[in-house]
């Protein structure tokens, strides 16, 4: 019982960091309609700076933590500015293409900047676990969960009271309205893209400071694509229980393979099994807005 209970706690950390990644792909849907295929390679691609800040030039984590996120604002301004904004009106594979061209870019910058080997952060939080209900929880661990959950009761109160917040759905919901009210439709899509490239890049620190990283770090965006379908491509709290959801279910699966079966690797197909069911039986995900066009 202990083992189970220890994978539902090494899941719900995984699925809250997965929650914080799709919280990125639900924020720039929301606005603009686009599914960005790149969202795991601004998650390497801030890990990398913050590791850079930390380890080469020897910068305090506190401040190279707020440098990063500076960074994945620029990043995500350019991103927005030079690539996105001139296809506004194209046809939408044009732009899911220009997405996936972009994550081969950011990926192939990793490697030349910082090659394939795997990069540990130096530790930051005390190596003695805590004991919870008589199992050892690392307390970075303890760390992720709790900032991923402050991050997204933060969003949560950002776009349920801010004025931009409120600015955001009105955009999301009937973007012609919100222009014809005094909207501007092309800063609320910067801003998406910013507040995507942000949380992450957090996502991306956290998992640093738990498991290292590498260039491979950019898959977690297809690994997190099954959680904003479960929850749902324009809803927040899709995004939050989904992500939970898909991290708790891949480290049962994959618990359960290797004791019953002697089996390895199926925590990395349990999500797309997954997500091919809920396409077939629930297409717009648990919370997801279904559309209704009639003809």
């Amino acid at each position: 019982m202990e083992y189970y209970l220890q994978l539902i706690i090494n899941g719900l950390v995984v699925g809250s960091i997965y929650s914080l990644v799709a919280l990125g792909f639900v924020i720039i849907y929301k606005a603009t309609k686009v599914v960005n295929f790149a969202q795991g390679e601004m998650v390497m691609a801030g890990a990398y700076i913050c590791f850079a800040l930390t380890v080469q030039y020897q910068i305090p984590f506190a401040l190279a933590f707020v440098m990063t996120l500076a960074f994945s604002v620029l990043l995500g301004l350019l991103i927005e500015r030079m690539v996105l904004r001139p296809l506004i009106g194209e046809p939408i594979i044009s732009v899911v293409m220009v997405t996936i061209g972009l994550s081969s870019i950011l990926k192939s910058l990793v490697q030349v900047f910082w090659g394939t080997q795997i990069r540990v952060f130096p530790s930051i939080l005390p190596q003695e676990p805590f004991i919870l209900m008589g199992l050892p929880i690392a307390p970075v661990y303890i760390a992720a969960f709790g900032l991923c959950i402050l991050l997204f009761a933060i969003f949560s109160l950002f776009f349920k009271y801010s004025s931009v917040g409120i600015a955001m759905r009105a955009t999301a919901f009937d973007q012609q309205a919100a222009q014809s009210m005094g909207i501007g439709i092309k800063n609320i899509f910067a801003l998406s893209w910013c507040i995507a490239a942000v949380v992450s890049s957090i996502g991306g620190i956290i998992l640093g400071n738990i498991n290292g990283i590498n260039s491979q770090l950019g898959h977690l965006g297809l690994k997190v694509f099954p959680a904003v379908i479960l929850g749902g491509l324009d809803s927040l709290l899709g995004a939050a229980l989904g992500g939970l959801i898909i991290g708790v279910l891949e480290n049962v699966c994959e618990g359960l393979a290797r004791e019953l079966l002697n089996l390895g690797g199926f925590k990395e197909v349990a999500s797309f099994v997954v997500l091919v069911i809920i396409l077939m039986v629930k297409p717009h995900g648990l919370f997801g807005t279904e559309e209704i066009e009639r003809v």
